[in-house]
């Protein structure tokens, strides 16, 4: 099967969508138009299967990373919290699994994707393609919530609460639509139907995105990713193969790891065995030690990545703090108040 412009675009992320418009994005922008008028019209006029769980759904506007694993992962605490037993359901982008199947022990990146096995520490997840399949799925495990990682344009269920997450760095970089910029739907669609919007992190980029939130009435949170442990006096060769390789090189220097080189790769990349002696090989010249993310770390193994530079090989985890401590709550209350008011 052939991969959606989508999917191939993602782990490429050109840098010109992170510009004000130019050649290359006039050039693409008739594909653009058939792609917008596509998800689009997904937008208004798929079917949303309704399924008995309620379903708070956590995407972006745009392809590229913005913190959504993370906060999926404390939105399931919250659920947990208010006495809820929260199921996550991914597509396990990267992974060879259609689904349904739930994330297991024994699986790895390669059967379900990167995102889904480190979800699974927070929550059971069900890896499938057909989202409703998957819900009742986790529905049979004896889960009464459910996450949606992302499927926010996919339409394929009905969504009690939509949050939809920005990069306040990035915004939506030069605002056109795959594959002329980063996002997946034009703003205005999108925003018809989200219910709220999470910006991560600091940055003026989305100060455009914010004024139709408000112009809109839509909600906005704020939250923050934050690194889970100190790398003070470590001197770094940092790499990373996520949406903005960058985001992760800030946080571990926020860490306190001093970052002297950073090899950048695309999000969701296999690494191959000549690709990591590279990197050892890099760092041990340089005197340095290798740092990476838990999401990099699941695709690689942690055996496999230890091995390369034994005792001086860190990954750093990550958490998503919100602004306002009480806004997870907030939004998986939202979240059954419209579920307990929807027909079935």
């Amino acid at each position: 099967m052939k991969a959606a412009p989508e999917a191939v675009l993602a782990g490429a992320a050109p840098s010109f969508w992170w510009q004000e418009p130019g050649w290359r994005a006039a050039a693409l922008s008739p594909l653009a138009a058939l792609y917008g008028a596509v998800a689009t019209y997904r937008l208004h006029h798929a079917p949303r299967e309704k399924v008995a769980l309620p379903v708070l759904c956590v995407g972006n506007f745009t392809v590229g990373g913005s913190g959504k694993t993370p906060v999926v992962a404390a939105l399931a605490a919250a659920a947990r919290v208010l006495g809820r037993s929260p199921g996550i359901l991914s597509r396990g982008y990267g992974g060879s699994v259609t689904g349904p199947h739930l994330v297991a022990s024994g699986d790895d990146a390669g059967r379900v994707g990167d995102e889904p096995l480190l979800l699974a520490a927070s929550a059971p997840v069900a890896v499938s393609r057909d989202r409703a399949a998957g819900a009742r799925l986790l529905e049979a495990t004896g889960c009464d919530f459910l996450i949606m990682d992302d499927g926010f344009q996919s339409a394929q269920l009905h969504m009690d609460y939509a949050l939809l997450g920005l990069d306040a760095r990035h915004g939506v970089g030069n605002g056109r639509v795959l594959p002329a910029g980063p996002l997946r739907a034009p703003l205005a669609r999108q925003m018809r139907f989200a219910t709220a919007i999470l910006l991560m992190g600091e940055g003026e980029a989305a100060a455009g995105v914010m004024r139709r939130a408000a112009q809109a009435a839509r909600p906005v949170f704020r939250a923050a990713i934050r690194p889970r442990a100190s790398l003070t006096g470590r001197r770094l060769l940092a790499f990373a193969g996520i949406g903005h390789p960058s985001k992760f090189f800030a946080t571990a220097a926020e860490a306190g790891g001093s970052v002297v080189e950073t090899r950048a790769f695309a999000d969701h990349h296999v690494y191959s065995e000549a690709e990591l002696a590279a990197l050892a090989q890099d760092a041990e010249k340089a005197g340095l030690d290798l740092a990476t993310t838990a999401k990099d770390a699941v695709r690689i193994g942690r055996a496999r990545l230890e091995a390369l530079m034994p005792g001086r090989v860190h990954v750093l985890d990550i958490g998503a703090v919100f602004a306002e401590e009480d806004a997870p709550r907030r939004i998986i209350e939202a979240t059954l108040a419209a579920a307990g008011t929807r027909g079935s």
